[in-house]
């Protein structure tokens, strides 16, 4: 399984193009499975910039999962904020807001973890998405590679840029941990930030966590210290026993994404389940 793993396009005023057509000769290098995109997808929820995501995501040759980042509400539009934050997102990306992707091999749910009446940057789940996670994955082949994606992160940065972590962070792991999730791809923190569920949630017997994979700003100039003025993305690799992620930078001279270290993680729910078999 193949996931290439953009976030924060944010079009409007902080978009570059350009670094946008290179994500798509990316894609049809490397012809991944699924493409995910985390959320802030435009800078301030216009329809202007909503038209510039659907041209985008047209031009994706692949099944794509896409969920809402705070970005992809208005902020200043306040009477629309409250009575109808996602009347462009609904009528431009998606019907949807969060959703169930199924493909060969992969389940995929995405979580809208926007929340433009209680927050203005940050996050939130609430118990029925969780209802809606659980659901959609105890439909899920056993063998399928099972996948969340959130705009909104779990874990805190080294530095604590991007803001404060979704609240019940280490909660709603142990829920999804329960639900067999193999891996959450997201966003929001606008840097390369890679970690586990173990960074929240002790296991005494020492089992690997989920991996929590959030990407860096694919196509805006916002990016943050160690990427500060750069454009990430992650190419995601999902075998029989482990995961691999290949961050990708943008290089100006060559215009192109390059491949950076892989950083190696193990299939988590099937390395537990091998080890309680043994016990």
């Amino acid at each position: 399984m193949l996931i290439l793993h953009g976030s924060d396009l944010q079009t409007g005023r902080p978009y570059r193009p350009a670094v946008a057509e290179a994500f798509l000769a990316l894609g049809r290098e490397l012809a991944p499975d699924l493409v995910v995109l985390s959320g802030d997808l435009t800078q301030r929820a216009r329809a202007s910039e909503f038209r510039t995501v659907r041209d985008f995501i047209e031009k994706l040759e692949v099944p794509v999962v896409v969920t809402p980042g705070n970005h992809d509400v208005p902020l200043y539009r306040v009477w629309e904020r409250v009575f109808a934050p996602y009347r462009n997102w609904r009528r431009f990306v998606s019907p949807q807001l969060d959703s169930v992707t199924r493909i060969p091999g992969a389940t995929v749910v995405a979580l809208n973890s926007s929340a433009p009446r209680r927050a203005i940057v940050g996050g939130r789940l609430d118990p029925h998405q969780v209802d809606f996670a659980r659901g959609a994955f105890a439909q899920a082949s056993a063998a399928d590679v099972r996948v969340l994606v959130t705009h909104h992160h779990f874990v805190a940065t080294p530095d604590g840029g991007g803001g404060r972590p979704l609240p019940r962070a280490a909660e709603l792991l142990r829920a999804f941990e329960a639900m067999g999730v193999d891996l959450v791809l997201g966003g929001h923190v606008h840097r390369t930030h890679l970690s586990t569920s173990r960074s929240l949630v002790p296991d005494e017997a020492g089992k690997p966590g989920i991996p929590l994979l959030a990407c860096g700003t694919t196509a805006s100039s916002r990016g943050r210290p160690p990427e500060e003025g750069a454009n990430g993305l992650h190419l995601v690799r999902v075998g029989e026993s482990g995961v691999e992620v290949i961050p990708y930078l943008f290089d100006e001279p060559s215009g192109s994404f390059e491949p950076a270290r892989p950083v190696g993680f193990p299939r988590w729910r099937l390395v537990a389940g091998a080890a309680e078999g043994r016990g």
